[in-house]
Order: structure tokens, then C-alpha cells, then sequence
């Protein structure tokens, strides 16, 4: 597109050299642009040439800082959503570890009653189950054989008081310590998700900061590009937005080819796999002279996934109520009504169908079944991660059948249904 600023550039020196030529042809002498003039037009046609590619390796450089600026304020949302779910779990095991403490000290109560009762019955039987009196008042050796063994009844039952209330004592101790225990780690989450709220929160508005700040970056370099084109501001806009726009679809489409040769690949291992387990009829293949088969090397294919589960009934419920979201604003944090993060929006879809998943888009994946992508059904979830860990998922979509998805994306973008490669291609991949 810049050939014709270049060109407009080239022809307006030469026109004004070529000026220089008339005037002096008009005075009778035949004086041509001079090496040096011919020079700086060429110059300053390949500066402008410079210029405009330039500015366009600029616009692509702004849109590649806005999409990590989004980044990171995704993984800090998503950290925070992480730390209120680490949270929560530490909270219930808090309140269990207490109720548990609660009934160790009443159980140690019923025991320390238990045997205070049997001390002070003992003490008021003590006269007659003294072993002198079991001698003295017995008539003869059979009741002296019979108040022994009472005194001995006694004293073991005494006994086995005491152990149990020592047993509960010591159990109550161990409850009361773990109750502690677990309320001073709640304590620390608490503390710890607040942090990642503050940090959430900076990482939100640096995000929204990066957005202006490029947007009205990218309107002086596309204003630049419209003087040194000679266009008007309107058309390199369009222009502007017409290549954008043809390379999202291009990296689209890209995406998609590359996702149908890995789903045919799979299929093919599967089979592949699947006619290896199917026992022959015909005659035993002689064995080879090394029958020990070697250990698959490093560029050995990894053995296709397994068969995932049916999508669940709930998958068409979960999409209404997505498709029901749309237009409604992203709040990092957020799970409704009226505003959604990610994970707060599959969250909430996916209870609409029956299925509780948790705040937290590394919890959804983990309490999911991992699927491949050649087996993504209305309904599943579609993950990223910076890494190839699951531990790296920082957002979460709703696959809604054909590579589209919906998803509460970001800071100043609403819930929307568009391609799953509209942006980085997804890597993981799961069906509640």
C-alpha cells in the first residue's frame, strides 16, 4: 500500500525539479536536475518507504504489548480467583477441624464425669470393699473369694474410666490442636487472597491503562501513515483495519488447519492402537532374531488419549445460559449476574446444567474429565495456559460446537461468542 505515497513522493520531486528544468529552458538554456538533486529525491522516497514500514512493524508491535498486558491481568485474576477457592477449602476444613474439637471436649466432659462418679462411688464403698473387710466379715472362704473379686470388679472398672478419660483428653488435645491449626492457615489464605486481590486490581487497571495508551499510540502512527501515503486519516483507518482484520483471519484459519491435521493424527494413532489390541485369526508371525522389542525413543508419538465420557445432559442448559450472558460486561472476579470473569461465567453456565464447578479455571480442568481437541462436544470447556502444565491455565471458554466458543474475555470486551482461535490457540481441553 505504501507504493503509492512512495511513488506520489517521487513524482512530486521530480515535478519540482522538473521546474527547475522549464525555467531554465524558458530562459534558453538546457540546465537538468543535478546528481546531488536526483540523489535526495531518491532518498527521501526511500525514507518515506521506511517510514510507512515502520509505522506498520509499530502498529503490530502495540497490538502484541496489548495482548500481554491482557495476559497478565488474566493470570493475576485468575490467581486471585485461586486464592479464594484455596480459601474456601481452608475455611470448611477449619470449621470440620472445629466441630470435630467440639465433640473430642464433650466426649472428655462425659468422661471426666463418668469417672468422678466412679471415684466417689468407689470412695463411699471403700469400707466394705477394703480387702481386710472382704477377710473379716466374709463367711467363710467362698465369701471372702466373692468380696475380693467385687473389689477387683471395682477397681477395674475404676481403671477403665480413668484410661478412657485420659484417651479423650488426649484426643481433644489433638482436635483442639488441628482446629488451631487449620484456622491459623485459613488466616494465612485470607491474608494471601487478599494480595492477590490488590494485585488482580493493578494488574486490571495497568491492562486498561495499556489499552488507552496504545489506542492513542496507534492513532498518531495510523495519522503518520496517512500523510506519508497522502490519504485522508478516514481510509487508513479502514486500511488499517482491513489488515488487521485479514490477519487475525489468516492466523484463524491457520489455527484451524493445523487442529484438523492434529485431530486426524490422533484418530489415526487411536486406530491404530485399537487394531494392535484386536487379537488375529490368522497364522503367528514367525519372531525376528532380537524378539526384544526396543524402548519407544523421544520422537516416538504419545499414545492417543482415551475415550471420553459422554457429554453431559446438562451441555445444552450450560450454552443457553451462556448465550443468555452475552453483552454483559467482564469484571475480573465477577460470576453474576450481571457481569462475568471467565471462570465465573463457565461456572455459572455449567450450574444452569447441573454441574458445580468451582471459581477457579485450574479447579474447572481438574475437576473435569481431559479430553483431546478432536473430541471437543457442545458444552466442554476449552482452556489456556501459558505452559503445558495445568497449573498455567489463566482463562476458560465454553466450546459451543462448530470452533466457536463463549467467553467473558477481558477488561473492556463483553461476553462474546466468537472462534476459539480468534486469539492465542487454546492448549487444553475437558468436558464436565
Amino acid at each position: 500500500m505504501h507504493r503509492v505515497g512512495v511513488t506520489a513522493l517521487a513524482l512530486s520531486l521530480v515535478t519540482g525539479l522538473g521546474g527547475v528544468a522549464a525555467a531554465s529552458a524558458a530562459d534558453g538554456h538546457h540546465v537538468y536536475p543535478s546528481k546531488q538533486q536526483v540523489q535526495t529525491a531518491r532518498h527521501q522516497a526511500a525514507q518515506a518507504a521506511n517510514d510507512v514500514a515502520g509505522i506498520k512493524a509499530a502498529l503490530v508491535q502495540a497490538d502484541v504489548r496489548l495482548q500481554a498486558a491482557s495476559v497478565r491481568a488474566e493470570q493475576a485474576a485468575e490467581r486471585y480467583n485461586g486464592a479464594r477457592w484455596e480459601l474456601q477449602q481452608a475455611r470448611r476444613d477449619a470449621r470440620v477441624a472445629d466441630q470435630h474439637a467440639a465433640i473430642a471436649a464433650q466426649d472428655v466432659r462425659q468422661q471426666r464425669h463418668s469417672y468422678a462418679a466412679t471415684v466417689v462411688s468407689s470412695y463411699e464403698m471403700g469400707p466394705s470393699l477394703s480387702p481386710l473387710s472382704a477377710v473379716t466379715s466374709s463367711n467363710g472362704l467362698p465369701g471372702v473369694i466373692s468380696k475380693m473379686a467385687t473389689l477387683q470388679n471395682a477397681q477395674d472398672a475404676m481403671d477403665h474410666t480413668y484410661d478412657s478419660f485420659r484417651a479423650s483428653s488426649t484426643l481433644a488435645g489433638v482436635a483442639s490442636a488441628q482446629a488451631e491449626a487449620a484456622r491459623a492457615h485459613a488466616e494465612t489464605l485470607a491474608a494471601r487472597a487478599r494480595q492477590a486481590r490488590d494485585r488482580a486490581a493493578v494488574a486490571a487497571a495497568a491492562a486498561d491503562s495499556a489499552s488507552q495508551a496504545i489506542a492513542a499510540e496507534k492513532t498518531q502512527l495510523i495519522h503518520r501513515l496517512a500523510r506519508l501515503q497522502h490519504v485522508s486519516v478516514s481510509l487508513a483507518e479502514q486500511r488499517q483495519a482491513g489488515i488487521e482484520r485479514a490477519a487475525q483471519e489468516a492466523a484463524q484459519r491457520a489455527a484451524e488447519k493445523a487442529a484438523r491435521e492434529k485431530a486426524r493424527e490422533q484418530a489415526r494413532q487411536q486406530a491404530q492402537q485399537q487394531a494392535s489390541q484386536t487379537p488375529s485369526n490368522g497364522p503367528t508371525a514367525p519372531p525376528t532374531s532380537d524378539p526384544t522389542p526396543e524402548p519407544p525413543g523421544p520422537t516416538s508419538p504419545p499414545p492417543p488419549p482415551q475415550t471420553p465420557p459422554a457429554p453431559a445432559s446438562g451441555a445444552s442448559a450450560a450454552i443457553s445460559f451462556a448465550r443468555q450472558q452475552i453483552g454483559d460486561p467482564y469484571v475480573w472476579g465477577a460470576a453474576g449476574p450481571n457481569a462475568w470473569d471467565c471462570s465465573g461465567l463457565t461456572m455459572g453456565a455449567w450450574r444452569a446444567g447441573g454441574i458445580s464447578l468451582p471459581h477457579y479455571s485450574v479447579a474447572q480442568y481438574a475437576q473435569s474429565t481431559p479430553i483431546s481437541q478432536g473430541s471437543l462436544k457442545p458444552g466442554d470447556l476449552v482452556f489456556w495456559g501459558s505452559s503445558g502444565s495445568p497449573s498455567s491455565i489463566y482463562h476458560v471458554a465454553l466450546y459451543v460446537g462448530n470452533g466457536m466458543i463463549i467467553q467473558a474475555p477481558r477488561t473492556g470486551r463483553d461476553v462474546e461468542e466468537v472462534s476459539m482461535y480468534y486469539w492465542i490457540t487454546p492448549n487444553f481441553f475437558a468436558r464436565p
